[in-house]
Formats: C-alpha cells, structure tokens, sequence
C-alpha cells in the first residue's frame, strides 16, 4: 500500500499532490485511490494543474520546476541545488532539465529556454536530489562550480560519508581530487573558490584560523598574510564593516598583514587578487 493510503478513504487530490511535494503522475495519484474522474473534476475545478497528457501539479510549484516537469524531465544542476538551499556560482538562469538517455523533450509554452541534460541514469520528475544534481553540475559547469557547491552541501550536512564517495566515483578521474581536498567547515561558496584558485596556485593555506585578540580569520598564509572574503551575507552594512574594520586593525597591531577581498572581485576580477596577493607574498619575503 502506498504509504499515505488508509483503507475506505479517497484522498483529495490538491492535498495528495502537496504531500507529492506538488507534482505527480496521474498513475500515481491513482495508485493512492484518487480516481481519473476525480482527477478530472478537480482540474475543472482549479484546484490541480494538468500540465501535459498524465502529469499534474498542485497551485505554487516553484516555476523552474514545472518549466523542467513540463520539458520532460526533473530539474538538476545549479537550479536544483538553489532550491535544496546550496550555495551556487551560477547566476540565475534558464531550468536544466534531465531528460535521461533517451528521453523525449515535450514543447511547452512559447520560447522554451530550457537546457536539456541526456545523462544516464533513471530519471524521474520535480526537483532531483543534492547528489545527483551536484554530479550534473560538474558536467555542466566545471571543477570551480563543483567545488564551491560541493563544499557548501557538506557544511550544511546534506551529504553523508557514503554520499560523498559516490558522488566521488561518478567523477571524471581527474576530478576526484576535489572531493579529498574539500572541507566541511568553509563559510562561503566564495571562501571555496578562492582557497581552491589560490591552491591551484601552489599556496598553502590554514583555514578557519583562531588568532588571539582577533578571532577566527579565513585564511593565514605563513606566518604573517591573513585572508579574508567577504561575502555579501556576512559583510553588508556599517556595522559589519566596522567590525571588520576593528579586526584588521587588531591584526596588524600584531603583525599581520590583512588582504580582504569580495565576492565581486573573486569571480569577476581574479586578475587583482592574484597581483594583490603576489606583492603581499614579495613582502613577506622581504621581511624574512
């Protein structure tokens, strides 16, 4: 027996569909007792959505996931991973849909901005999982992407050990170095993409480090460069830059010597960092 269903007891469909989590197959509403009649009454109505031939939605499906149910598949990649709540590079932007090997695109709609996605593996409908879509994502967008999301899925405790080395396997072997140098405990997706750049670079760096009279900074390189990110969650507003302010003044009280740097400026001008960067290590060889 289905698991919602109770002998002698009809479920209405809009309340079976949100169950659903707001989409369904009409053979699935009906293998929970809802009649095809009953089905039919409650589009009438306006109560369900008939998408396309046998599939239905409840009212307020989010509207990338009935573009990606009404192209024919189940929406993946940065999409997905925005709804489950995962950190993203990606800007916005058209559904990515997983329509399977074979899989038959529907037309919907009038200027259908979809992205079909052919990969293997069996596909349903709705929203895909934060493992399979963080396997899509480095197909579709690179090791950068990956990582900033791979990381951010761990800290929020979405993938479990066994996830994390599947998810592993189904990469490119040259890629699976990326999930042995990812960590559980990196702030920001931002915070991600500069310590794997700066990595890529040949710099070591100590996360998430406790400096007395400071407090936690981002990143120490050797004994004296302190980097910190700062994305526009955490950093946004006066107060928050005169906290910032305070710690980059106690830090070079000490002897440090503070980069900061935004989330603009990692995406959309690495060019500066790495010359930020580059005359604050010539410095500290300077200085022994």
């Amino acid at each position: 027996m289905p698991e919602y269903a109770d002998a002698g007891t009809m479920f209405d469909p809009q309340i079976l569909l949100l169950r659903l989590g707001g989409l369904a197959r009409g053979v699935q509403l009906q293998a929970y007792g809802v009649s095809r009649t009953r089905i039919a009454q409650s589009v009438r109505d306006g109560h369900i959505e008939r998408l396309r031939p046998g599939l239905f939605a409840a009212p307020g499906l989010p509207s990338a996931e009935r573009a990606a149910a009404e192209h024919g598949g189940a929406l993946t990649c940065s999409a997905a991973l925005r709804r489950h709540g995962v950190w993203v590079l990606a800007s916005e932007g058209p559904p990515h849909v997983w329509v399977g090997r074979r899989g038959r695109v529907h037309e919907h709609g009038t200027g259908c901005r979809c992205v079909s996605h052919y990969f293997r593996g069996s596909f349903g409908i709705g929203l895909v999982g934060v493992e399979t879509a963080l396997i899509h994502l480095h197909r579709c967008e690179g090791d950068e992407s990956f990582f900033a999301s791979f990381e951010s899925a761990w800290r929020l405790r979405m993938l479990s050990a066994a996830a994390r080395l599947r998810i592993r396997d189904a990469l490119p072997a040259g890629a699976r170095w990326l999930v042995d140098f990812a960590r559980s405990d990196a702030d920001s997706g931002i915070e991600s993409l500069l310590r794997l750049r700066l990595h890529l670079l040949g710099m070591q760096l100590r996360c998430q480090v406790d400096i007395d009279g400071v407090g936690r900074v981002d990143f120490v390189i050797g004994a004296w460069l302190i980097f910190e990110v700062d994305g526009k969650q955490n950093h946004d507003g006066a107060v928050n830059r005169h906290k910032d302010l305070r710690r980059d003044a106690a830090a070079s009280a000490l002897g440090y010597e503070t980069l900061r740097f935004d989330y603009a400026q990692v995406v959309h001008d690495w060019e500066s960092v790495q010359q930020a960067v580059a005359g604050a290590l010539e410095r500290m060889r300077e200085r022994g």
